[in-house]
């Protein structure tokens, strides 16, 4: 998706978590372990766009993890709310605002997507830090804070 905005663009990414382990891809033009993810293209909102970039990235059908409230009427509609949002730079004249979201799968089959990753895997908390390249220190605390929540409300 080409940038919408030469400064500044809107973008999704989705820690899915089964059990103990998230999904993390080897992303193969940043050479970086990376959650599933990507730009909010124009015609979407951050849930479609979170649904539509695990199914192409993955090939993951996903059940996003989040409170949407009981708020609605003519012409609107409530949205789940990401868990955390950052914003990132991408090179000096660019940035990122991310909307990260935690989500459990509805199978656990991956599909490579080859022309955007190298890998793609279901990782432990061990493997976050035997991984190569290594896993920065800001996606390894996204992947352990959804490992945690996500674990702990299995039961729910």
């Amino acid at each position: 998706m080409p940038h919408i905005h030469e400064k500044i663009d809107f973008t999704v990414a989705v820690f899915v978590v089964h059990g103990d382990k998230v999904v993390l891809v080897h992303h193969r033009k940043l050479n970086q372990w990376l959650p599933i993810g990507g730009h909010i293209e124009l015609d979407e909102d951050p849930e479609a766009a979170a649904l539509r970039e695990t199914k192409e990235e993955s090939g993951l059908d996903i059940e996003l993890v989040g409170e949407r409230p009981p708020t609605g009427g003519e012409g609107t509609r409530a949205l789940i709310a990401p868990r955390f949002l950052d914003i990132h730079r991408i090179n000096p004249g660019h940035e990122h605002i991310g909307m990260i979201y935690w989500a459990r799968p509805k199978s656990q089959t991956l599909t490579l997507c080859s022309e955007e990753h190298h890998a793609i895997r279901w990782c432990s908390r061990d493997d976050l830090q035997s991984l190569s390249p290594p896993v920065s220190q800001a996606i390894r605390w996204y992947c352990l804070q959804a490992l945690q929540e996500l674990a702990s409300s299995q039961g729910e």
